[in-house]
């Protein structure tokens, strides 16, 4: 009996809809199949009374994001349509904002280093390959350990904060992972956002795609030739299957993996995320006005950074309203991950309010991610050099953990990948 699609791909984020978008363009029958009621993944965004909340991701770099910027040619997007930021980041230490975290501009400003930081952060010389981390002499070393050689504010004031924008514990993830990233996405003073959401792009792939949402796949099965997918009480089979969702979530759903795939699977670890906007009556700012307040363990219990999403994208609220999207550190993110959004949204306030004195909001909008981003612990790069290597079966993936790059240029790189590999398997389409 032959199958019903050529392609199934199950996971509807960026990864999953530009592999769908590209095997499309090829003329292969496709389908996405999405457990959540709306695509977008961890680039979705929540729009409500005004309000433009980016759930997930928050910004993109001109640099470090080719394959990205070349799906957005694709899609028709223009340069217009994802703005640069064009405020500056800060990070929290001694009771002030200090200016110029994660840009050449720290290096004058200090950006919480001191003078001793600054001299030894320019002659750290480490210098990695974002797209093989594998490689670097520091794959077994984690941030932590690989810390404890320079001065300690490196740590605390620069590493430490760069790791919570993946939601990292500096003493699980991979130094060389982490200087990679840094390396390839470049001065955070360059960085745009998307002006109308996060996620615009995968708006305008689902709109030509068969995206089919709010159904959550059960089990998918190898079986030589093809796959078949478990879907409530429905099979559907196809050529090919992709799975495009977090490692995890893959493990579960692959019921027979082979045992370099299982090896990877097992190894790839994620971190969870709690995000919580909050509406404003006003617009609320720092001095030196940032964008983005990173708030550091050596300073702060609760958080890991403040966004002034008003002044990141003044098109995400109502004229005169604000808008800030507070998430939480690593510690803080397990103790309140199942509590309610109540609970979750008065502890995040009244921390947010340690920075911003007296500052009102209009309740809470709590987002949870229980796989955020890939740890890239040492023990995950050990085991990616095989799971590159893997031969193309009849179940492949896309996603930035399939490479430990955890943004969305990992998962659009991954998906042109995947995209290219089911081509090669299967050649021409199912006749029609």
């Amino acid at each position: 009996m032959s199958p019903d699609l050529d392609v199934a791909v199950v996971g509807a984020g960026i990864a999953g809809l530009t592999a769908a978008f590209e095997l499309q363009r090829a003329g292969l029958q496709v389908r996405v199949y999405e457990a959540a009621e709306q695509v977008g993944g961890r680039m979705a965004t929540a729009r409500t009374h005004g309000f433009q909340v980016d759930t997930g991701a928050e910004q993109i770099s001109p640099r470090g994001y080719q394959a990205t910027w070349e799906l957005l040619h694709r899609l028709g997007l223009r340069a217009s349509d994802v703005p640069p930021i064009g405020r500056p980041m800060s990070v929290w230490r001694d009771g002030e904002p200090r200016s110029g975290f994660a840009s050449a501009r720290g290096l004058l400003t200090g950006a919480g280093l001191s003078p001793r930081a600054r001299l030894e952060l320019l002659r750290l010389g480490e210098s990695v390959d974002a797209d093989h981390p594998e490689r670097s002499a520091l794959g077994g070393t984690t941030v932590a350990e690989f810390a404890r050689s320079h001065h300690r504010d490196l740590h605390d004031y620069l590493l430490q904060p760069a790791a919570s924008f993946f939601f990292w514990d500096t003493a699980r993830s991979s130094a060389a992972a982490l200087l990679g990233l840094q390396r390839a996405v470049g001065d955070a003073a360059a960085w745009r956002t998307y002006r109308d959401g996060m996620d615009v792009p995968c708006l305008r792939m689902a709109a030509c795609l068969d995206v089919r949402t709010g159904q959550p796949v059960r089990e998918v099965v190898d079986d030589g030739s093809g796959a078949r997918l478990r879907i409530g009480d429905d099979v559907v089979s196809a050529r090919q299957v992709l799975l495009c969702v977090p490692a995890p979530i893959a493990a579960e759903l692959h019921a027979n993996p082979p045992a370099e795939e299982a090896e990877f699977l097992g190894a790839c670890t994620f971190t969870c995320a709690l995000k919580v906007g909050l509406p404003l009556d006003a617009p609320l700012e720092l001095p030196g006005r940032p964008y983005l307040l990173v708030t550091p363990r050596a300073e702060e219990d609760v958080l890991a950074g403040v966004v002034f999403d008003d002044v990141k994208n003044p098109a995400c609220v109502p004229p005169g309203k604000g808008l800030l999207t507070a998430y939480t550190n690593t510690g803080t993110t397990r103790e309140l991950f199942a509590a309610g959004d109540d609970e979750v949204t008065s502890r995040v306030a009244a921390a947010v309010s340690r920075y911003l004195p007296g500052f009102t909001h209009r309740g809470g909008l709590v987002h949870r991610h229980r796989n955020a981003l890939p740890e890239c612990t040492p023990a995950a790069l050990a085991a990616l050099p095989r799971f590159r290597t893997r031969p193309i079966g009849p179940v492949d993936y896309a996603g930035d953990w399939t490479i430990l790059r955890p943004h969305s240029e990992g998962a659009v790189r991954t998906a042109a990948l995947a995209a290219s590999r089911t081509l090669s398997r299967l050649g021409s389409p199912l006749p029609v």
